[in-house]
């Protein structure tokens, strides 16, 4: 292992939750068959002092064994086994966590008042697929550009059709309609060719729109990036029917919905 590869394991061990130590000590005796406590500190480059301390710890987190020899020499777990050790530990500690964050007292309502911003582009599909796991009634999905319509996405979609959500979805080319099609088991996906001529603004565009039993509101929008076919998105989101954004989403695409229904009635 080199040192570039031990400081890599010794930082990820840290952001699992041991102290640095601890970590620099398990590393070392990875890169040991076996060790003392003078050998570990050398290879470790911690003072010999802190060494039986943060064994110690380690040792009853089951990442070390000692043998009783004199002096005594420790040598680490398997990788397998401590990985499997350190996500047990994990996954306890985030269970910890959610029971005690259930017996927080919660604020009466619940609802988001105002425009929220969301300015990661890995938190944008987060905020869109928990409003999809929420809906009762209706979704309606907006679609400017069907790149940015992730797995999770889609995935959220077939769901809502399984439980008997009414879903209707907008996309701009039939080749989007086939694609969406493929997957999602609802005969209200519709070309809207309009979709294709969204203008961007600032060199950002439009990505999509979500609408979730008319109240809770993803708009996405979009811009490229330096990197290679890779788009960065931004989006701003709202949960609640009283104010001014929410009720003018809801209602131009009411309005979008009532002119397909139109358009279906005259044959069009």
């Amino acid at each position: 292992m080199s040192a570039e590869k031990a400081e890599e394991a010794i930082s990820t061990l840290v952001e699992l939750g041991l102290t640095e130590y601890e970590a620099r000590c398990f590393v070392a005796l990875t890169r040991l068959p076996k060790g003392t406590a003078k050998e570990i500190s050398q290879v470790a480059d911690i003072p010999r002092s802190r060494v039986y301390d943060t064994i110690e710890r380690l040792d009853r987190n089951g990442l070390v064994d000692v043998q009783q020899t004199d002096p005594r020499e420790y040598k680490a777990v398997s990788v397998e086994t401590a990985c499997r050790r350190l996500r047990e530990d994990f996954d306890s500690r985030i269970s910890a966590a959610e029971n005690a964050l259930t017996q927080v007292e919660e604020p009466a309502s619940q609802e988001d008042e105002g425009m929220w911003a969301i300015s990661q582009p890995e938190h944008v599909t987060d905020r869109i697929v928990s409003f999809l796991e929420e809906a009762a009634e209706t979704i309606h999905l907006v679609v400017a550009d069907a790149s940015v319509v992730d797995r999770r996405t889609r995935k959220g979609l077939v769901a809502a059709v399984d439980r008997g959500v009414d879903v209707h979805v907008e996309v701009p080319t039939t080749d989007d309609r086939d694609a969406f099609e493929s997957s999602i088991s609802t005969d209200d996906i519709v070309v809207a060719p309009d979709l294709e001529t969204t203008a961007a603004v600032y060199d950002e565009r439009p990505g999509q729109l979500l609408v979730v039993d008319g109240r809770s509101i993803v708009a996405v929008g979009i811009k490229e990036s330096d990197l290679p076919d890779v788009v960065q998105e931004t989006a701003v989101w709202t949960y609640g029917n009283d104010h001014g954004f929410a009720a003018w989403v809801r209602t131009l695409l009411d309005n979008r919905l009532e002119q397909y229904a139109d358009d279906r009635t005259d044959g069009g």
